[in-house]
């Protein structure tokens, strides 16, 4: 049983939004940063952005920022990405993780993260 569990991946035209989800099952990550990343087919798995323990300070690639936003709700023990102004290139799938262990920053390293998700497929069409 995975400790993430991501949703709200899935099909959508050039412009559009989606919504992605992250909830926490069997514990709770209220004290650790979390972290959404992406891994296109044939390329390195990236972080897109990260989002410090109480969700004061956030974090974005380049390549997504000022079109993508994420948050969360320590009280549901959930993380969300809005993605809008979608483009083909943010096609990938993408995780949901947690920081190993507690350092109040933003690490956007993947080396940082020790509890992920199965991730949830995003696919951009033109």
């Amino acid at each position: 049983q995975e400790q993430l569990v991501e949703s709200g991946g899935g099909l959508v035209q050039a412009g559009g939004s989606l919504r992605l989800s992250c909830a926490a099952s069997g514990r709770t990550f209220s004290l650790y940063a979390m972290g959404w990343f992406r891994q296109a087919s044939g390329k390195e798995r990236e972080c897109v952005a990260a989002i410090t323990w109480r969700g004061a300070n956030t974090k974005y690639a380049d390549s997504v920022k000022g079109r993508f936003t994420i948050s969360r709700d320590n009280a549901k023990n959930t993380v969300t990405l809005q993605m809008n102004s979608l483009k083909p290139e943010d096609t990938a799938v993408y995780y949901c993780a947690a920081e190993a262990q507690f350092s109040g920053g933003l690490p956007i390293d993947i080396r940082y993260y020790g509890y992920w998700g199965q991730g949830t497929q995003v696919t951009v069409s033109s």
